[in-house]
């Protein structure tokens, strides 16, 4: 019997007594091991579990989630929907206005974009070829011979571009639903974020400004947010690379009433386009603008042999280090630009893409298809629904999803930015209007 008197069925077995038994700490703390430890089995055995089922989803549903976080289905195509969905395409050059120019007469009442259109853009297809936004050119084409020899003689250029100007945004405000007018980086981006495709306006050439740096004012205030300095022809700012085989320079490049028109494009947020200009006039450009550049629609010279192709000891000036200028040079479709007589499709476009990003850097190179103002185009990139042909095709070739990201638009709306935050740093500082003023004028 114990020695409390009590009989040891009424404790019951391996029950301390707790007036008497002085180890019944050793024994509390024994037991809380064991539950510690079938604690910490229990939950190591829901993690892992909870670890290979969300492994097993990852790995069944990898084609769908990958283009989140990076990485991409091997299937080429599939890949390219998932960049595209992600990153749409923002064109830096299309034909549009001239086409309803020279078919309808500037008619926009005649025009039906929404059902199959004739040439290589309309909203059904814009919206298979996954494009979140393109600059519409409001082109008019050189005057010629007629505009005399120092470019006074009246042409009628700037009333043309007006007009074609006026198409753009008719058509812009006709399909409201589809194309949103934007003005700046942002509003493309939020064009893009609702679902509608953002539209910008260029003008193709200095010869529609007529010698004026206060034309060049008005047309920003009309919404147009790159000049390309030349077309084919030479004007009173700039030299162009003329067409095959080329043209004999007027003025070594830039003229000295070129750099102001830089200067005043610099100052209020004008990108600074140097698709058709000579290698001479790029070069000067390059190194005076404050601001990024573009080339809207060119493409390699490495690659084609033609004028109009960017050779690489300009490409060399572009990118981010020291003695470089940011810019994107937007690859040109047109086939003439693109390769030799009927050899001209997807392929070849995709070598002046990786000729690009390898001399001037992945971040520099973009899209600028031309469609609508090439009357051929590359086997496979036949209208504005085949892109996504040409970012599978890149992505075959090594290309990831970031630098995808860049080419398809990314690359473009940093230099946007840039643009726009030098003009709003000039702006800042209150650096005036410029006011020069072309010096062959005879009527100032």
């Amino acid at each position: 019997m114990p020695e409390n008197g009590e009989t040891a069925p009424l404790l019951g077995e391996n029950v301390p007594n707790l007036a008497r038994d002085t180890d019944f700490h050793g024994q509390a703390a024994a037991n809380r091991v064991r539950r510690t430890a079938t604690i910490r089995a229990i939950t190591y055995g829901v993690l892992t579990t909870v670890f290979v089922v969300a492994l097993l989803c990852m790995l069944l549903l990898w084609d769908k989630m990958s283009g989140a976080i990076g990485g991409l289905p091997k299937d080429p195509h599939k890949a390219a929907l998932i960049v595209l969905q992600n990153s749409p395409v923002i064109d830096g050059h299309i034909d549009l206005p001239i086409l309803v120019r020279a078919r309808y007469a500037n008619n926009v009442s005649a025009v039906d974009l929404e059902k199959p259109f004739e040439g290589h853009v309309d909203i059904p297809r814009l919206r298979e070829g996954k494009v979140g936004g393109f600059f519409w050119s409001v082109y008019v084409d050189c005057p010629g011979e007629e505009e005399g020899e120092d470019f006074l003689n009246a042409t009628w250029r700037v009333r043309d571009t007006l007009e074609q100007i006026d198409v753009a945004k008719l058509l812009i405000d006709k399909y409201s639903d589809t194309f949103s007018l934007a003005l700046g980086a942002n509003d493309v981006k939020t064009a893009i974020s609702r679902g509608k495709i953002a539209s910008l306006l260029g003008v193709e050439g200095g010869h529609q400004l007529g010698n004026s740096i206060q034309v060049l004012r008005q047309y920003h205030a009309l919404g147009v947010r790159y000049v390309t300095l030349t077309h084919i022809c030479h004007n009173a700012f700039a030299d162009s690379c003329g067409f095959q085989p080329g043209i004999k320079p007027r003025w070594g490049g830039l003229s000295d009433f070129g750099y102001a028109l830089i200067d005043e494009m610099n100052r209020i947020g004008m990108l600074v386009d140097l698709s058709h200009t000579s290698d001479d006039t790029a070069k000067q450009a390059l190194k005076y603008s404050k601001a990024p550049v573009i080339w809207s629609h060119s493409s390699a010279r490495a690659v084609h042999d033609v004028p109009r192709n960017v050779p690489d000891d300009v490409l060399e000036l572009v990118g981010l280090g020291p003695n470089k200028t940011d810019a994107v040079v937007m690859v040109n479709f047109a086939p003439f630009f693109v390769a030799e007589p009927g050899k001209a499709d997807v392929k070849a476009v995709a070598d002046h893409i990786d000729h690009i990003a390898k001399i001037a850097g992945k971040k520099h190179v973009g899209i600028g298809s031309d469609f609508d103002g090439i009357g051929d185009t590359p086997v496979g990139l036949e209208d504005v629904s085949k892109y996504p042909d040409l970012v599978a095709e890149l992505y075959s070739r090594g290309w990831n999803s970031f630098d995808l990201a860049g080419l398809t638009g990314g690359n473009l709306l940093r230099v946007m930015n840039g643009v726009e935050r030098v003009a709003w740093e000039l702006q800042r500082l209150h650096t005036p209007p410029v006011m020069a003023r072309y010096e062959k004028r005879t009527d100032l």
